[in-house]
């Protein structure tokens, strides 16, 4: 290749790319600006409807028996025998012999007191029938007054008081024989057993711990706030309420399946726990051992940790709508008929974990905004999510626990 023909083919090459370039340049397509496509966030609506609402109070307690004594030996002695049901857990009826103690010193006992009183009765005959000498013989042969010793009213009245000392001790042996037998003072269950056959137990010493199972009590506790929805017996000191507690239902779960069991607030306690500025209601399960055909469920045992849901006020033509609806410090969003946010504020009656109840600042009709946003502004426009279920009405379909009236 010759020299001027290396010099030409670049200028060449460079020449053709200049002559394009200068084409493409000519005949671009000018780019028009279009306006920025603003994504509206979707939510779920749902339209006010008035509802009646019970207003349920929910708090956990533990389940104690309303009852629990210690079962003591009135007597000393040896343990010959005792109940089939007498050990931990046992359970017995009101009544039943649960120890027999060796009643023979006892028996002997009554017989020496049986003796002493048959002793003391013929004492006593013998001195009514000696005052009744006297006093015949001081008509035949004495004059004016008598004295009380002369007429033997001072022996009389001593083998009289003999005669009372002897059944008084006659009564004791009686009583201490009978205590030979140890019976249940209700029905009710073992909680510690602590003695045993052919154990001597002196007079006061603990046989047993025992409770009653008629029934159980749960100590429910309540903040104060809480009272302005429930309405709780209440005690003064010139009587008691008249008013019946509310219904509670006790719930738990057992062997991975939930349980429940019905019962009333029966009182509250007298003070305020300065601890947790709380106050405590009472609530009562009758035959908490008790099957039942209609509802099989474990037994409401001593000692299980239950939650509570007290039936408290039921208002009526008010709204309940999920929590998600109420925005804190904003008010309710309400989508309007242009699909605009509108913050309302709303007369909260209750605020729970997953609702709210309020009065006035809207209408039935009016769609509320059950969807979660990160920012919130009144007047932002929104895409609502079309389909039946977007448009239920709440109120009747808000979740409504149903403890027993």
């Amino acid at each position: 290749m010759s020299r001027v023909l290396r010099v030409l083919l670049p200028l060449a090459i460079l020449g053709v790319g200049a002559g394009a370039t200068a084409l493409l340049i000519k005949h671009r397509r000018v780019a028009k600006p279009a306006p920025p496509e603003v994504v509206l966030p979707l939510v779920r609506v749902a339209s006010l409807s008035p509802t009646n609402h019970q207003f349920v109070v929910r708090t956990q307690g533990t389940v104690s028996p309303r009852t629990e004594i210690n079962l003591v030996s009135e007597i000393s002695g040896r343990i010959l025998g005792i109940a089939p049901g007498f050990h931990d857990g046992g359970f017995f009826e009101e009544g039943e012999v649960l120890v027999s103690i060796d009643p023979r010193d006892y028996e002997l006992n009554v017989t020496r007191a049986k003796a002493s009183l048959a002793e003391a009765q013929t004492m006593l005959d013998r001195e009514q029938a000696e005052a009744t000498i006297a006093r015949a013989e001081w008509k035949r042969l004495g004059k004016g007054e008598a004295s009380p010793l002369l007429l033997r009213e001072p022996q009389l009245a001593q083998a009289k008081a003999v005669v009372e000392s002897a059944e008084a001790n006659l009564q004791i042996a009686m009583r201490d024989l009978e205590r030979c037998e140890v019976k249940a003072p209700f029905a009710g269950r073992i909680r510690t057993k602590r003695a045993d056959i052919g154990q001597y137990v002196n007079r006061g010493e603990s046989l047993a711990r025992i409770y009653a199972v008629d029934y159980v009590e749960v100590r429910l506790p309540l903040a104060l706030d809480d009272l302005a929805y429930v309405n709780l017996p209440v005690d003064y000191h010139d009587g008691e309420s008249k008013v019946p507690g509310p219904a509670v239902t006790l719930s738990a779960r057992i062997g991975g399946k939930p349980a429940q069991w019905q019962g009333r607030i029966v009182r509250t306690e007298g003070e305020i726990d300065v601890r947790t500025r709380m106050i405590n209601a009472v609530a009562r399960v009758d035959r908490p051992y008790a099957r039942d055909p209609d509802n099989p469920r474990p037994p409401l045992a001593v000692g299980l940790f239950v939650d509570g849901a007290i039936a408290g006020r039921r208002l009526e033509d008010v709204f309940v709508v999920p929590r998600l609806a109420l925005r804190p410090g904003l008010g309710l969003m309400v989508v309007d008929p242009e699909s605009r946010l509108r913050l309302r504020q709303v007369h909260l009656l209750r605020l729970e974990a997953d609702y709210v109840v309020f009065q006035d600042g809207v209408e039935a009709g009016d769609r509320v905004c059950v969807s979660p946003l990160d920012v919130v502004t009144d007047g932002m426009h929104v895409a609502v999510l079309d389909g039946k279920s977007a448009s239920a009405p709440v109120g009747a379909g808000a979740e409504q626990p149903k403890p027993s009236e």
